[in-house]
């Protein structure tokens, strides 16, 4: 199997596993009462374990390419922790289908500390969207591969996305190719490709942005809007999943505006939309219209918030917000 045929296999089938994994610890959760008490071991046990079973299949099958994950294991090695810690190991046992010891899970969410510096490293972020997954809604496990600071290969898996009446949808792009969205849950579903939006004014567009307010200034991106023309009202979904959305046009424009200038974003939070959006015709730059910069460690250290757009629009939004942040008439 050649090399790009070989990480796409993997990807794909770590993405999946994981997000069985994720599925079922969501299942148990809006079947207890831990939503009501917002009890978040539920995601920390899903957290881990998505981590775990993503590491050790790109292991099984890629043992030469580091991962930089999310997650580490210093909080579940403590005494303390030792009941989450178990409930882990069962879960990433259950996902791999195997008896693993407590070592093996620890050993495997301690391979998302690899070196972002290296030539060639795995980004994942095992649940992106905490509070989607705590309410029910959606979230991702979001894969890429990083060669030479450039992101060559993504894929998110969408648990909780509709896909053609179904639920769940797996986004791939590969650099250089297509993009294109397929059954979650199967490994040899049919892909069908994704194209963004064909829009020739912002005013036609409709803004997708996150479910919570703190991670954009959503105020901000409501006075973008009326500068644009737009009027549909915005599409809000947590996670990863937005870029899915403008991937396959369910909306137009994703905007995340810095809420703290001391906050750089997470190389994780953003590597396998950014591929999905571009390679489905979309265009992803920060708020200032520079490239996002992935050679800077596990931030985008240089990059200032996201603007994701169908691409025949972005320098109109570019304008806009530009305009809106500095206070222009």
């Amino acid at each position: 199997m050649q090399d790009q045929e070989l990480v796409r296999h993997a990807a794909l089938e770590a993405v999946r596993k994981a997000a069985e994994v994720c599925r079922a610890v969501q299942s148990n959760l809006l079947d207890s009462s831990s939503m009501e008490k917002k009890d978040k071991s539920p995601v920390t046990v899903a957290d881990f374990a998505s981590q775990a079973v993503v590491c050790a299949i790109l292991a099984k099958h890629l043992p030469e390419i580091g991962v930089v994950g999310e997650e580490d294991s210093e909080e579940l090695r403590s005494e303390e922790n030792a009941e989450l810690r178990a409930e882990v190991v069962s879960r990433a046992s259950k996902g791999l289908n195997q008896t693993l010891s407590e070592g093996a899970v620890l050993d495997y969410i301690d391979r998302g500390n690899g070196d972002p510096a290296a030539e060639r490293y795995w980004t994942l972020d095992p649940i992106d969207g905490t509070k989607g997954f705590l309410r029910g809604e959606q979230y991702a496990v979001a894969l890429a591969l990083i060669e030479n600071g450039e992101v060559v290969f993504g894929a998110l898996g969408c648990p909780n996305l509709d896909n053609q009446g179904k639920r769940g949808a797996l986004f791939v792009a590969s650099r250089g190719g297509e993009a294109s969205v397929r059954d979650l849950w199967h490994a040899n579903a049919v892909e069908d490709r994704v194209r963004v939006a064909s829009i020739s004014a912002a005013s036609e567009a409709r803004f997708c942005e996150s479910v919570e307010s703190g991670h954009s200034d959503q105020s901000e991106s409501a006075e973008i809007a009326e500068r644009l023309g737009i009027t549909l009202e915005p599409y809000r979904i947590d996670s990863q999943c937005k870029y899915a959305c403008v991937a396959r046009d369910d909306a137009s424009i994703y905007l995340r505006l810095p809420t703290r200038k001391d906050y750089r974003e997470k190389i994780w939070d953003h590597a396998a939309g950014k591929l999905v959006v571009e390679s489905a015709g979309g265009r992803v730059t920060d708020i200032n219209g520079a490239t996002l910069d992935f050679t800077r460690g596990r931030t985008l250290e240089e990059n200032r918030g996201i603007i994701a757009t169908c691409g025949s629009i972005h320098d109109e939004v570019l304008a806009a917000v530009d305009a809106v942040r500095s206070g222009s008439a």
